[in-house]
């Protein structure tokens, strides 16, 4: 029986890069999928790795119709995703990627497209949450691909562990004492559902496994929630060094945020504190998704200790 096709968009991210070593790296899905791995350099690093695993390694560009019909030329499945944008437009830039990748699929005659969603601030608050576009574009395009002639399902990936390496990695005390804080707008007992995004596959493997029984499916994909205090406490641990949270005044918090980007990440932030990162369900939907992952994922000691994360 000849493979179905299944076309990898962000092949060389965290994402793409772990759905397409995930299905080559699995003794039974390697068998029923070829994988077509897009990146707009296929000279880079990371395609060559791909390639070396056995994908068939192709240029495009969302942006660039006419590499798109290339790219999914004879696609069976589609994994697909958009890259945020911080310059207050992702909304718009967005929804023109994701159009484009899904019309071009469906042109192209694929049967099943796995989109990479996220949970509906404006519409989990109620419509008080007004600017969290990179979060609500994400879960309008899902709405969009819902409507079109399509088979589809939408992995929907929590608060990157990796962020505690970037944007909210703890800062030295001004106490100058030896120790950490973790500054944010949470309380102690705010609750994050973590992932180390490199698992991605995880999630899509069991999609692809059986992608009759997932049609439809929304997946809060998530190791598992921690609260601020047990982060700190892992944080800790794994340093070596003490690391405490403090929870700051909204409008202090806010006025760090980048100028750009400001209202958006607030409201993103208000999300986690206020009504949950995927809304009232979400102790559910997490465990729900955790129990249908294809393989092990990495807690956040795991990951810490993987990385050699660090304090310094």
């Amino acid at each position: 029986m000849s493979k179905q096709l299944l076309v990898v968009f962000g092949a060389t991210g965290n994402q793409g890069g772990s759905v397409a070593r995930a299905v080559l790296s699995d003794p039974e899905l390697s068998k029923r999928y070829a994988v077509r791995a897009i990146t707009r350099d296929t000279s880079s690093a990371k395609a060559q790795d791909i390639k070396s695993q056995g994908a068939d390694v192709v240029a495009a560009d969302f942006e660039n119709h006419s590499s798109l019909s290339a790219a999914m030329k004879g696609a069976n499945f589609v994994f697909a995703l958009t890259a945020t944008s911080y310059d207050g437009n992702t909304r718009v830039s967005e929804t023109r990627q994701a159009t484009a990748i899904v019309n071009e699929a469906i042109k192209q005659g694929a049967s099943y497209i796995i989109w990479s969603s996220m949970s509906h601030p404006f519409k989990i608050s109620g419509g008080k949450l007004k600017h969290a576009q990179h979060f609500d574009v994400k879960a309008e395009i899902e709405e969009y691909i819902r409507k079109q002639p399509i088979k589809s399902a939408f992995f929907a990936p929590g608060s990157f562990m990796q962020n505690f390496s970037t944007s909210m990695v703890p800062r030295p005390s001004p106490a100058n004492d030896g120790s950490y804080v973790l500054a944010n707008i949470f309380q102690a007992e705010t609750r994050l559902p973590l992932i180390d995004i490199r698992d991605t596959g995880a999630w899509v493997s069991a999609i692809l496994a059986d992608p009759e029984k997932y049609e439809g499916t929304f997946f809060a994909a998530a190791e598992g929630l921690y609260s601020v205090k047990e982060i700190v406490e892992t944080m800790s641990k794994v340093a070596g060094k003490p690391v405490k949270h403090v929870q700051v005044e909204d409008e202090v918090f806010k006025g760090y945020l980048p100028e750009a980007s400001r209202d958006m990440l607030f409201d993103m932030y208000l999300l986690l504190r206020d009504y949950g990162y995927y809304g009232q369900n979400m102790e559910d939907d997490v465990q729900w998704a955790k129990e249908q992952a294809r393989g092990g994922l990495n807690g956040l000691e795991e990951f810490f200790t993987k990385i050699a994360w660090k304090l310094e």
